[in-house]
């Protein structure tokens, strides 16, 4: 059975050390030429290494500045209560949970009058290009990009829901708002899937190579029809989602 190529194995080394600790987040790498001289191989042999680590999202390259560890603080997000009036929050749903995390949220966001993708018009049971309202939040987790939030809305309820419409967030965020005016949110169907960021994607999330995006995909409804979808996508290495369901007094027994 042939050897392991010595690429990999530099690759192996460095990802135990930047595992242990050695080589902490935000710290950086010993130079290609020392790496060379360590591990007896060539430059050619140590940038292979080095960019296995760097298609896996361990590492980060800089031009002129050699590499960087990234950093990978998680944040945990509750989808089951994400949006549920029966869980206590203040205003945004969003601004909640990561306050409540003791992170410090920040968001930029916009608000047009745009046609329906053909995705999202099957999950309103509206026309593809019929008018919707796309409200779009960028949204930041102690200045570092976590997620965007497109989130649809037909343009029936536009006129059931005039602030909709308007530019800024909704103070209380928009669920409470129709629940306010009789628009309730009653169920949700989610859909998660994973994929390579679009270079867009990549842009907007500040995306390095090799880290996939998780898309989250909620159609919410009212006790008649679809009253919006929300299509959030996550930068995969930062984020973690969990859901609650059922009795679960066992999680926190004591062995």
């Amino acid at each position: 059975m042939s050897e392991q190529p010595r690429y990999r194995q530099l690759a192996d080394s460095l990802r135990r050390e930047i595992g242990d600790g050695t080589y902490p987040p935000g710290s950086r790498l010993p130079s290609e030429s020392t790496l060379s001289a360590r591990f007896a191989a060539s430059r050619n042999t140590v940038r292979n290494g080095l960019k296995l680590l760097v298609g896996e999202g361990l590492i980060a390259s800089s031009q002129g500045l050699g590499y960087e560890v990234r950093s990978h603080e998680v944040f945990t997000l509750n989808a089951s209560k994400f949006e549920n009036l029966t869980f206590p929050q203040n205003g945004d749903a969003y601004n909640t949970d990561v306050t409540s995390a003791g992170r410090r949220p920040h968001q930029t966001f916009r608000v047009e009058l745009t046609p329906a993708p053909k995705q999202v018009a099957e999950h309103l049971k509206v026309e593809p290009g019929s008018t919707a309202v796309l409200r779009f939040c960028h949204r930041y987790v102690d200045d570092t990009p976590w997620s965007t939030q497109a989130t649809y809305y037909p343009g029936w309820l536009a006129e059931e829901a005039p602030r909709l419409t308007e530019p800024g967030d909704i103070e209380e965020g928009t669920t409470r708002y129709l629940a306010g005016l009789g628009i309730e949110q009653v169920g949700y169907f989610d859909e998660i899937v994973t994929r390579m960021p679009t270079p867009e994607e990549a842009r907007l999330l500040d995306i390095g190579a090799g880290v996939p995006v998780l898309l989250w995909t909620r159609t919410g409804y009212s006790d008649q029809k679809p009253i919006r979808c929300t299509v959030t996508t996550f930068r995969g290495d930062l984020n973690r989602m969990s859901y609650e369901i059922g009795n679960q007094a066992a999680r926190n027994e004591i062995a």
